[in-house]
C-alpha cells in the first residue's frame, strides 16, 4: 500500500484512502490522526495551537471534509469545540477515556504501571505507523501517538477491521 495521497493518482478522491476518522488527543498541543474505513493510519501529527482562540480558528483546517467520525481524549471544554464542527458536517462524534482505549490495546499486565503509558502509547502507535505503510516519523510525540492509538481503538469499536493484525497485538 502506498502512503496516502487524497486523490490516488486518479484526480477524484479515493473512498478508501480518503480520510473517514479523525482522532484528537486535546489540549493546546494536540495529537490528530486520520484513518481510512479500511482501518489503517493515513496521517499523524502533533500541533500546538498555543491558545484556545487560536485553536478555534484552526479546527476546521484541520478537520478533514470527507471526516465521518470524530473521537477525542481529554478536555471536555475543548472537545465540545471540535464537536461542534463535527456536528456542522455531519459527522459522528465519540469522547474516549484514555482507560477506555488503553484497556482496548493494552494486555492487562501492561497496565500496572501508569509512567510508562507515554511510552507504551508511542511504541503501539509506531507499529500502527508500520502496519499502514505511513513513513515513519523522525521523533514521535507523545499526543501524536495516543492520538494514533485512540484512533486505531476506535477504528476496531467501529467494525473497520474485523480483528487487530497479528503486527499490532501489544508485547
Amino acid at each position: 500500500m502506498s502512503p496516502y495521497h487524497p486523490l490516488d493518482g486518479e484526480g477524484v478522491p479515493s473512498p478508501t484512502r480518503s480520510p473517514a476518522l479523525i482522532a484528537v488527543d486535546l489540549g493546546l498541543r494536540a495529537g490528530l490522526a486520520t484513518y481510512a474505513r479500511t482501518g489503517h493510519l493515513l496521517s499523524f501529527r502533533s500541533t500546538n495551537f498555543g491558545t484556545v482562540s487560536r485553536m478555534k480558528r484552526a479546527i476546521g483546517a484541520s478537520f478533514p471534509l470527507s471526516i465521518e467520525v470524530l473521537v477525542t481524549e481529554g478536555d471536555s471544554h475543548l472537545a465540545s469545540l471540535w464537536e461542534r464542527c463535527a456536528q456542522k458536517r455531519q459527522a459522528t462524534s465519540y469522547r474516549i477515556a484514555p482507560s477506555q482505549w488503553r484497556n482496548g490495546l493494552y494486555r492487562p499486565s501492561q497496565m500496572r504501571s501508569k509512567g510508562d503509558w507515554k511510552k507504551k502509547a508511542i511504541d503501539y502507535a509506531e507499529r500502527v505507523i508500520l502496519w499502514s505503510e505511513c513513513p515513519k516519523p523522525t521523533s514521535l510525540r507523545h499526543d501524536a501517538a495516543e492520538a494514533v492509538c485512540l484512533g486505531f481503538f476506535m477504528v476496531m469499536q467501529l467494525g473497520w477491521l474485523p480483528r487487530i493484525p497479528e503486527e499490532m497485538v501489544a508485547r
